[in-house]
């Protein structure tokens, strides 16, 4: 796993020397239920770079911590996609996300670790808010899941809370 992001890392600072649209975001949440003793919260960076202006390739970082009932669980995924843009106007951008992730869990004081993948797609739309940062909200998940960092196992299509996500991004 380290080898795979130090050579994601590398990758994307190659492609700095060079580019222009790079672009750098993502999203953080924290959530405490005091009626259940749980608390939650995860990172999520996102990068990516601008191939033309229809396509772009990417991924995303996931870390989530979460305490239930006493036990904790950490989890880290790595998602790499290729963008789609299938509308633009001067303020909105409408796109697909299409790949896969890999994640892996593990359970604090147990054994079980595990292991989990996803395949699909992820429509979203940004939002222009000037030439350097956008509003970018992915809405949903088609595909296949199965032990993956959230979301429920099988194949379907998922348009519930646990499949929105809204992050800034900065393009440079």
């Amino acid at each position: 796993m380290k080898k795979i992001l130090l050579l994601v890392i590398v990758v994307m600072a190659a492609l700095s020397a060079t580019a222009q649209d790079m672009y750098l975001g993502g999203g953080i949440s924290l959530w405490r239920n005091d009626d259940l003793d749980k608390t939650s919260f995860s990172i999520s960076p996102d990068f990516g770079y601008n191939l033309n202006s229809r396509w772009a390739v990417g991924g995303a970082i996931g870390f989530a911590h979460s305490y239930d009932e006493g036990e904790s669980h950490n989890s880290f995924a790595l998602a790499p996609y290729a963008r789609f843009s299938f509308y633009e106007n001067k303020i909105v951008r409408l796109f697909i996300d299409m790949g896969f992730g890999f994640s892996t869990t593990s359970v604090k004081n147990r054994d079980d670790n595990y292991n989990g993948f996803e395949i699909g797609v992820k429509p979203g739309v940004a939002i222009k808010l000037n030439d350097q940062f956008s509003i970018v909200t992915k809405v949903g998940f088609a595909g296949y899941r199965d032990d993956y960092y959230v979301g429920e196992n099988g194949l379907g299509v998922a348009l519930d809370g646990n499949d929105i996500s809204l992050g800034l991004y900065y393009t440079f």
